[in-house]
């Protein structure tokens, strides 16, 4: 557990895939189950690189690293066609309910800043309904049209912010992330940041989150002024 000095927030926005659904393996199936059939494999190193992007901004980014010869659109209508299998069957990740329902029974507003379009976002969270309605909002980047830019660029969470009812102040507000993009997004949002990556991820990814954990399991909500767990 590595630490910068923690300020206190009021509010707190989650990543989704990979933070509070296990869907990284799901994404990586598919995509290898495609890039495979030309010979290349889709890597760990490759994955650090498009991790949290818009839906087209990963797939193009996917089909230029291994010189795949499909269009963006041959490549999403194939995929497509995997996630509907394949994400359905997405779990929680430890600690992910149990944080979530401590926030929600303590008042403290949260939101979700996906960068998953609605279509995927209801095929991963279809059997986790319940836990997803706790949120006070959700923006789903690839399918908001106030989204322009996706991250690293910081208006997912700047948005999602800003369509709180108080509309609290980026600096009030802490974000949860296993992706280097939305890492360095959050940042950019002028964002607290607590980092769960993946113990995949190759290590050179990683740079300066607030906070790095190993599992939602471990987080402490009193180190950022939020009510401590009942023990």
């Amino acid at each position: 557990m590595s630490q910068n000095k923690l300020e206190s927030v009021t509010h707190c926005i989650f990543d989704m895939d990979g933070l509070l659904l296990d869907t990284e393996l799901l994404y990586s199936k598919a995509f290898n189950h495609i890039t495979n059939r030309y010979g290349k494999e889709f890597t760990w190193e490759h994955k650090g690189k498009i991790m949290g992007m818009k839906t087209n901004a990963s797939a193009q980014a996917v089909l230029e690293m291994l010189s795949i010869p499909l269009t963006v659109e041959e490549f999403g209508a194939e995929l497509l066609q995997l996630y509907q299998e394949l994400f359905p069957t997405a779990n929680l990740m430890p600690g992910a309910e149990r944080l979530l329902r401590h926030l929600k029974e303590n008042k403290i507003p949260i939101a979700l800043a996906t960068s998953s379009n609605k279509e995927n976002f209801e095929l991963k969270t279809q059997r986790w309904t319940e836990i997803f309605n706790l949120f006070d909002h959700k923006v789903l980047g690839s399918s908001d049209p106030e989204v322009v830019n996706g991250k690293p660029a910081p208006d997912i969470f700047l948005i999602a912010a800003k369509r709180f009812s108080d509309n609290p102040e980026p600096s009030k507000c802490l974000v949860f992330e296993d992706a280097p993009n939305g890492v360095e997004a959050a940042l950019n949002a002028g964002m607290q940041v607590v980092m769960v990556p993946d113990p995949l991820l190759p290590k050179h990814y990683i740079k300066n989150p607030t906070l790095i954990i190993n599992s939602l399991e471990e987080f402490k909500p009193e180190m950022f002024g939020l009510p401590p767990f009942k023990t």
